[in-house]
């Protein structure tokens, strides 16, 4: 299982360069297998302060399948909150190693992105670098919305079948452009790289081997580029350091001297769903234990509680540990639950941005109250307003929200159909979910039908309001402001 630590609400994957190249080839086995695609990220401290303020692009990076530490910041960062990460794996040294992984393993790497002719010369020169690699495309695409991108590259990302995609479109558009398209590419791994094909094309110089290493590689770049760069560097040094120290005093003012390790190594089972309790401290000296237990519950079943009634600290290793738990979950068809969180534990996870990452419920009986209706919950839930049908989405909506919605709950034919998706509960919106109700959006325009959405919370309206999506879809405050208006 991964092992993760958390900065500012953001997962970093605990590994060095070797490891991340064995990961990325576990990856293309999977996906070449089953058709998954698995997205990597290279993150910095920028991509912590714009997930800041995205909730969108904050999902993708807990979400994605590897994140790595690209600067270090987050090298440090770990430090101080008292987990060391391995080493730092930036993009400019994955590319190469994967380049050359590639080369002797035969895997297949289209390019994306960066400026005309740019991606063109970085793979020339990474063929000559490592003789047998294969790159089955090379496209820069011109400037503009992800959404608005010609069809035909990704029909012919499509028809090259690569192993690999490397995305050099910048953060967070390569990340938002990897979710979105993905689905239908059937690549086995994804990967945003940003500047990376600039260092290899020799457009931009990297810095020396001492300055990278001494974590002053921004200077150089910064002394490149000036006006590109200096307003984004003092943004994320400011916006950085102010987070990242609410994060570790919070944490300081949580932390506990005496050294607890979880309670009973036995995992419950009740009504089809496995309970792990967390007495004491849970960081990097028990991290194992509790991972070992967290195998044996998934092993269990999907759906997961964790009970924090007796939980004392939680480090950024032990945040990274639930993260992946969660995520294994979910993607197992289940989910997992906080019950009982202490309240100085729900402040750290409130002010690092993972409260909408998490379900958090007040015992463990509520949270299986919801294992006991998720068949009901799985399906939106449909009443009416006069003339209108409302359906309530879920707490996490994905791409299946518009068969659900058309096989249960819309008359056919579609002609004149009146429905408000009410997602007042939903605290996730994935990107196959944002598209599910655009098709939907689309279908009911046609058969002049109407579609509003309703009851979003922040961090869902505001994904809508960065994809400009607020000017496609039709949105409203509430159900009755939708019903009436």
């Amino acid at each position: 299982m991964r092992k993760l630590l958390i900065v500012l609400g953001v997962p970093i994957d605990d590994l060095i360069i070797d490891e991340a190249l064995n990961r990325i080839e576990s990856f293309i086995a999977v996906g070449r297998a089953t058709k998954k695609c698995h997205q990597i990220a290279t993150i910095n401290a920028d991509f912590v302060v714009n997930s800041l303020y995205d909730p969108d692009l904050r999902r993708i990076l807990q979400q994605a399948d590897m994140a790595t530490a690209d600067g270090m910041p987050l090298v440090w960062g770990a430090r101080l909150l008292g987990v060391h990460l391995e080493d730092r794996v930036t993009g400019a040294d994955l590319v190469p190693a994967l380049a050359e992984r590639s080369a002797q393993k035969g895997f297949s790497i289209y390019l994306l992105g960066a400026k005309p002719g740019v991606a063109a010369r970085a793979a020339e020169v990474l063929r000559d670098r490592y003789p047998g690699v294969n790159i089955v495309g090379v496209v820069s695409p011109p400037y503009g919305p992800i959404r608005e991108m010609d069809r035909s590259i990704i029909n012919d990302i499509k028809a090259a079948r690569p192993d690999i995609l490397m995305v050099a479109l910048g953060n967070p558009k390569q990340e938002k452009w990897i979710d979105m398209y993905a689905p239908e590419l059937n690549v086995p791994v994804c990967l945003g790289i940003g500047g990376t094909l600039d260092f290899i094309a020799g457009v931009t110089k990297r810095a020396p081997v001492w300055m990278q290493r001494s974590g002053v590689e921004w200077i150089y770049r910064l002394m490149q580029e000036p006006r590109r760069l200096w307003k984004r560097y003092v943004q994320d040094l400011f916006y950085f350091s102010s987070f990242f120290v609410r994060q570790w005093w919070s944490m300081r003012q949580g932390y506990q001297t005496t050294t607890l390790i979880p309670s009973s190594d036995a995992v419950m089972m009740i009504d089809q769903t496995a309970i792990m309790n967390i007495q004491g401290r849970l960081d990097v000296r028990n991290y194992a234990t509790f991972m070992a237990r967290a195998e044996q519950a998934l092993a269990l079943s999907p759906f997961i509680i964790v009970n924090l009634a007796n939980t004392a600290f939680l480090d950024s290793s032990a945040m990274g540990a639930l993260v992946t738990l969660a995520n294994r979950a979910r993607g197992n068809g289940g989910d997992l639950w906080l019950v009982n969180v202490p309240k100085h534990i729900a402040d750290i996870l409130s002010i690092i941005k993972l409260d909408q990452f998490f379900d958090m419920l007040d015992d463990v009986e509520s949270a299986l109250q919801i294992r006991r209706t998720r068949e009901t919950l799985a399906a939106p839930k449909e009443s009416d307003t006069d003339e209108w049908q409302v359906v309530k989405a879920p707490r996490i909506v994905d791409g299946s929200l518009e068969t659900v919605v058309i096989n249960n709950h819309i008359p056919d034919p579609l002609t004149d159909a009146r429905l408000i998706i009410d997602l007042s509960d939903t605290i996730i919106m994935s990107q196959d979910g944002i598209n599910s109700l655009l098709r939907l959006d689309q279908k009911m325009r046609v058969n002049k039908g109407q579609l509003r959405i309703a009851g979003c919370s922040g961090d869902v309206l505001q994904s809508f309001q960065s994809m400009h999506l607020d000017t496609v879809l039709t949105i409203c405050q509430d159900v009755e402001t939708a019903a009436t208006s």
